[in-house]
């Protein structure tokens, strides 16, 4: 696969996960957030379940095992998974697309922040100012007044330690012994089974309800879950870690797009100037150290 080619599957990926936000908040008219969460989680989960055996066929030709540890790792992911996904799937019934795909995004910059307050790992400068900017993009995004931010934004915002948390220890967990797809179908499952059991022991489910979220059940499951995680996957084995920050970080450009193609959303210019603030601090906090990086190595 050229590298032309991986990027174009990075941009599909982005396209998938922030149109998702779309149908994550019209299928709140049907279903209950943990209700969707859960089908939709293990229907993703199913859809890898093929890759996921290649993968362990692979390790075991290999002599490789996984022990109660691996296992026990990857069950956390599942439990991080869930409390980011469900945080901010509740947090979409109560405010727009727009605001969910960018507040989500400020995970980002707190990844580096969490890295330092939990392993010393001293953050790039850049990271301040980011986050600095990012704080004051989500000011602009609530039109100046943070208390202009509804609950929903707050929901999403919580979600983002949860996010920044997995992502934090995913490629650690997928790192050690090599198995990104099998770590990936753990965590579906946990945390598909976590919310599905939450839901149907607290949110209504009739036939009807199912069939008018199938939709949405679908797109979230088998696009957003299966085949974004396995464009992901596949593409970033072919390109740049600079190209795929960038394309991937265009999620919450097409959340804002499909907030407003679907659903007529419309921001003002404070809101407008929020999003691209925090959009701003996104790249910069994932390329300007790398470029800074080459360009250092190149003036040895």
């Amino acid at each position: 696969m050229s590298r032309l080619q991986a990027n174009f599957l990075l941009l599909i990926a982005a396209l998938i996960w922030g149109t998702t936000f779309v149908a994550q908040q019209v299928v709140l008219d049907n279903l209950g957030p943990f209700l969707y969460t859960g089908l939709r989680f293990l229907l993703g989960a199913l859809i890898i379940v093929p890759m996921a055996l290649r993968e362990y066929v692979r390790l075991a030709d290999r002599n490789i095992r996984l022990d109660g540890a691996d296992w026990l790792a990857g069950i956390s992911l599942g439990g991080l998974l869930f409390a980011g996904i469900i945080l901010q799937q509740i947090g979409i019934g109560e405010t727009t697309v727009t605001n969910a795909g960018f507040l989500t995004a400020l995970y980002v910059p707190l990844v580096p922040l969490l890295a330092w307050l939990l392993h010393r790992h001293r953050p790039h400068w850049l990271t301040w100012p980011a986050v600095g900017c990012s704080l004051f993009g989500t000011w602009l995004l609530a039109g100046g007044e943070l208390t202009e931010l509804s609950s929903g934004d707050w929901w999403v915002i919580a979600s983002t330690f949860f996010w920044g948390l997995h992502v934090l220890y995913v490629g650690r967990v997928a790192a050690r012994k090599g198995t990104p797809i099998l770590v990936a179908l753990t965590q579906f499952v946990v945390c598909g089974s976590l919310a599905l059991i939450w839901g149907l022991l607290t949110e209504p489910l009739s036939s009807e309800r199912l069939l008018a979220a199938l939709p949405a059940i679908l797109y979230g499951g088998v696009l957003s879950v299966g085949v974004g995680f396995t464009l992901q996957v596949v593409a970033q084995r072919h390109t740049g870690p600079a190209d795929a920050a960038v394309l991937l970080s265009s999620e919450t450009l097409f959340a804002g797009l499909a907030g407003a193609l679907v659903l007529g959303e419309r921001l003002g210019p404070l809101q407008l100037a929020g999003c691209t603030l925090i959009f701003a601090s996104i790249l910069a906090v994932q390329l300007l150290p790398l470029w800074l990086e080459k360009r250092a190595a190149a003036s040895r």
